[in-house]
């Protein structure tokens, strides 16, 4: 998430390194009031990048090959797809960096995510220049006290197995993000759908859409420390596989003003992801493989009329280290960004950067548990998180990615 100087933070993305009425578009990175991106940092070995496996041909076999569609549009955008998998891919030139909805791709690398770069993809995120509300007539509460965040027991997969780590590349590195597995109104009990942040999957205006973009859900399962980490088989940090983002949609907002910091688009910073196993997997789904699945509510009861929400993610900023999941439960309050734009959920939560993404559950109007939210913008000192209000811009996202895949 961005976390924001105070008074405010930037969001809670983190970047490997440190930083970390609507059309439907694909990607987002907004920020809320001074914030930085806490839940996306880059990390500053790309060295394992170098020289990735895979196949780029249709030929069968063991290795996920570019879907032949795929293979066209790249090429459409002058992409060599065999360049692309030796190195092309970290090319940041603002002519070459992919940014319409309609330019979204996401060839598997195999092997490329190792268990030393999603390791080292966490760091905290550099605080925002310092920056005030301008202008906003909209409704905010008063700041809530700082709730400490609390660790999942492990296994992770036994209290929230739909709870995962995003992983992705930009221009200053390896980042991390926090999503969720999330349900598919076209494919019931086989979800392949994921819930994160806008700005997890694209830079906002002056970018465009991330890089190897992928999923591990219930990363680090059975919490092992770093130094267990160093020497744990990739089975053990990644338990049900990586899954790569094979269409990723956000708001047109988050593309059109989503920033770094100023805490523009942070009400629309929502995205959905369509992954595929890097494998191939068993012909199971996500949803299959994990166990769960989480329904989505846009149209969840008033801010003030919600007793309680919990957020989810991997905080990687110290004190974090962004090996480890957590959560926080707090009483939400509001949070206006800009009286024209959607007032935002707030709660406390110490969780820093990383933990963009991650999912918020509360009861729904029908009183079950559903994501609700989920992590954008945090203060850079943490003791609070906030996210967007789901609408009929965030509907028509997710329905959007549901009807795309509808029937596969």
């Amino acid at each position: 998430m961005r976390a924001i100087r105070p008074p405010f933070t930037t969001r809670r993305g983190r970047s490997v390194r440190r930083r970390s009425s609507s059309a439907v578009a694909i990607a987002s990175f907004a920020a809320a009031l001074a914030l930085t991106a806490t839940a996306c940092g880059p990390t500053e070995d790309t060295n394992s990048a170098d020289k990735p496996s895979g196949s780029t041909d249709g030929s069968a076999g063991d290795k996920i090959t570019i879907p032949a569609d795929l293979q066209e549009r790249l090429k459409e955008r002058g992409i060599d797809l065999d360049k692309w998998r030796d190195g092309e891919w970290k090319n940041w030139d603002k002519d070459k960096w992919l940014r319409e909805a309609r330019d979204y791709v996401n060839p598997i690398i195999e092997g490329l995510w190792d268990p030393d770069r999603m390791r080292d993809a966490e760091e905290p995120d550099k605080p925002v220049e310092e920056e005030d509300i301008s202008g906003d007539a909209g409704v905010t509460d008063p700041t809530p006290e700082p709730v400490e965040a609390t660790a999942v027991s492990a296994p992770y997969d036994g209290d929230v197995p739909e709870a995962g780590k995003l992983f992705f590349d930009g221009p200053e590195g390896s980042m991390v993000c926090s999503a969720t597995v999330v349900r598919d109104p076209a494919n019931p009990g086989k979800s392949n759908m994921v819930w994160t942040a806008g700005h997890c999957v694209h830079a906002g205006k002056d970018g465009g859409w991330y890089r190897n973009i992928a999923f591990v859900p219930s990363y680090n399962n059975s919490d092992l420390a770093i130094s267990e980490l160093e020497t744990a088989p990739k089975e053990e940090i990644a338990p049900h596989g990586i899954w790569w983002g094979k269409w990723a949609q956000t708001s047109e907002e988050w593309i059109s003003q989503g920033a770094p910091t100023g805490g523009l688009g942070a009400p629309f910073d929502f995205a959905v992801i369509h992954v595929t196993p890097e494998k191939g997997g068993d012909g199971k789904s996500l949803e299959e493989t994990v166990g769960a699945a989480l329904p989505v509510d846009f149209n969840a009861p008033a801010t003030p009329e919600i007793d309680s929400m919990t957020a989810t993610g991997y905080p990687a900023a110290p004190p974090f280290d962004g090996q480890k999941l957590y959560q926080c439960a707090d009483k939400p309050g509001r949070l206006s960004i800009n009286a024209e734009d959607p007032t935002m959920h707030r709660i406390g939560c110490s969780m820093t950067g990383g933990s963009s993404g991650g999912g918020w559950i509360a009861n729904g109007q029908d009183g079950k548990p559903a994501l609700v939210s989920n992590t954008s913008i945090g203060p850079v000192t943490a003791g609070w998180l906030a996210g967007p209000r789901l609408g009929d811009e965030a509907k028509g996202i997710y329905e959007a990615v549901s009807e795309k895949y509808a029937g596969q």
